[in-house]
């Protein structure tokens, strides 16, 4: 007697719920077993990690106020992001293009936010941001209808060029780098607190930040864009099949472009909402690896911005709480993983062309650190790093699963 496996034609919707809760049910068993392994009350952690330590705090105000910086970036990239999953483009460039909008919002604070009046300076901040993370977006999208070039691969790596470009903005003192503050000593990145700060409407003691509703704005915004709109309309057509799309003449490359270029500019947007609304500097870590998270938020939410918003709401109260309850209960804040789980993993292996991509990646890496031996060890340490010994044939099936069990553990 075997088993057949085929992929359900359709799911209810009261039965996805009650699949999605028994996941996170499931989730919090097991995490609480981990818990009880190492001594430390499930019950009381959960509390403290759900309520992010807000009950009892006297600061809870400042605790929510520092929930929603994170909160809005990942939102809004996530949303962009979709724009191009949409269309079937494998955008893995939220990371990039996030940084690219930070600096140029940066810049422009630097240069403009003691001369300008702060309104008029977080505008040109923002389109400054919209634009250099839109122009990023747009160039692989020509890229790739121009002269077929893999997307993802593309988007990837661009991830590292920009980290990197800022990594080389933030350890390089010379006269033409405003980035850098000139009264220290040692490169340390500018503050812009005293140029500029996003307005913020008080209720009571709690300040909330106008990005959040200008957030939603652009959710709902985006929502119908997809839905509603002849634009929407052709990246769904697109996304189904290119052929189809220009057979009933949609013009596929320039749809491509410009949704990609929307894509970048909305990431970009929330490179400027980060540094202009929450750390008012910029720093290598201002992405935070958002840009990743937000590709499992928006293949969550199967591209609903609304979904979205949930989903995101969810994933930072657990990283925020987890940072709460970590001294507390003497675990690191990774300790909200275990609970998580290792949600890239199935975004990771859903398409093929990017667990090509990712295997591209990880073969050029090798190359790199072998290049940097002297070259009688070369080619015996990249058969240790890649496994690919006559003697390690016999190992490969034991580290597969020491990989399957680590995913299991997160």
């Amino acid at each position: 007697m075997g088993f057949h496996i085929v992929k359900r034609d359709s799911c209810p919707m009261w039965k996805k719920l009650s699949l999605y809760l028994g996941a996170v049910l499931l989730a919090l068993v097991v995490g609480g077993l981990l818990l009880l392994a190492i001594g430390v009350n499930p019950i009381a952690y959960y509390q403290r990690m759900f309520t992010m330590g807000m009950i009892g705090n006297k600061i809870a105000y400042k605790t929510f106020e520092n929930y929603l910086k994170v909160f809005v970036p990942l939102v809004l990239t996530s949303v962009a992001l979709s724009l191009a999953f949409k269309m079937r483009f494998w955008n893995i460039g939220g990371e990039d293009q996030f940084i690219l909008g930070a600096v140029a919002a940066g810049a422009v604070a630097l240069k403009l936010g003691s001369v300008l009046p702060e309104g008029v300076t977080l505008l040109l901040m923002c389109l400054a941001g919209m634009l250099a993370a839109g122009l990023y977006g747009a160039l692989v999208a020509a890229l790739k209808v121009k002269f077929g070039t893999n997307e993802t691969l593309m988007t990837l790596m661009l991830n590292y060029v920009a980290l990197y470009f800022l990594v080389f903005l933030g350890e390089t003192q010379a006269s033409w780098n405003f980035f850098l503050d000139t009264s220290s000593a040692r490169p340390v990145f500018a503050n812009f607190s005293k140029e500029v700060s996003f307005p913020t409407i008080p209720i009571g003691k709690f300040q909330l930040n106008v990005c959040v509703i200008f957030t939603l704005i652009i959710g709902v915004l985006v929502y119908g864009y997809l839905k509603y709109s002849k634009q929407g309309y052709e990246i769904s057509v697109v996304g189904d099949s290119e052929n189809t799309a220009r057979y009933a003449g949609i013009n596929v490359k320039k749809v491509t472009i410009r949704t990609m270029a929307i894509s970048g500019a909305i990431c970009g947007l929330a490179g400027f909402i980060a540094v202009a609304g929450a750390s008012h500097t910029i720093s290598t870590s201002t992405a935070g690896g958002r840009g990743f998270t937000a590709i499992i938020v928006a293949w969550l939410a199967q591209f609903n911005t609304f979904v979205m918003i949930l989903i995101s709401f969810l994933l930072v109260f657990l990283q925020q709480g987890a940072i709460q309850i970590a001294s507390q209960f003497n675990l690191n804040d990774y300790a909200s993983e275990i609970i998580t789980g290792d949600m890239p993993t199935p975004v990771k292996y859903h398409s093929q062309e990017i667990r090509a991509a990712y295997a591209e990646v990880e073969d050029l890496a090798v190359e790199h650190l072998v290049s940097m031996l002297p070259e009688d060890l070369r080619e015996d340490y990249r058969q240790v790093m890649t496994m690919s010994g006559p003697e390690d044939e016999p190992l490969q099936p034991l580290v597969k699963a020491a990989d399957k069990i680590s995913a299991v553990i997160k």
